[in-house]
């Protein structure tokens, strides 16, 4: 498991200040560009999940399902990784890049032109990702990522 160095998500995560590094334990000759690549996901995920516990924490509810957008909701094997650890189906929208068409949406909805029904009908799914992970399983995988982040950050100390 890899520890991005990137702001992002994990930025907001408790426990996360900025400033540290990213670190990999485990890394040998034989890591690979693939191997890099899904510590990368896996990291971002594990990010995901530690903001979606912290807000069901503070919220005192659950989630039921992730509906996602932007760049990263077209990667298939990430959206995966996400169900898998949230442990619940992630969904992504025919149309993924929905920053300016929300705000479109929304500016119609104000003026009046829209209706709430109207913008919820419009989003169509393209793809259900559903958690195929054991809850034992899940958590046995969150707690070595707990694990890894709380040896980077002692690492970040060390060194700053």
């Amino acid at each position: 498991m890899g520890k991005p160095a990137w702001g992002g998500p994990g930025g907001l995560a408790p426990g996360r200040g900025g400033g540290q590094g990213g670190g990999g334990p485990g890394l040998t000759r034989g890591t690979s560009r693939a191997h890099l690549a899904r510590a990368a996901l896996e990291g971002v995920a594990f990010q995901v999940l530690d903001v979606v516990r912290a807000m069901e924490g503070e919220a005192g509810l659950s989630l039921k399902e992730l509906r996602v957008d932007g760049g990263m909701a077209q990667n298939a094997l990430f959206l995966e990784i996400q169900a898998d650890l949230l442990g619940v189906p992630v969904l992504r929208p025919r149309v993924t890049e929905t920053t300016a068409l929300g705000a479109a949406w929304m500016a119609g909805v104000g003026a009046g032109v829209l209706g709430l029904e109207a913008v919820r009908e419009a989003w169509t799914l393209e793809a259900r990702f559903l958690p195929r992970l054991s809850p034992s399983r899940r958590e046995a995988l969150y707690q070595g990522w707990r694990r890894a982040v709380e040896r980077a950050l002692g690492w970040a100390r060390e060194e700053g």
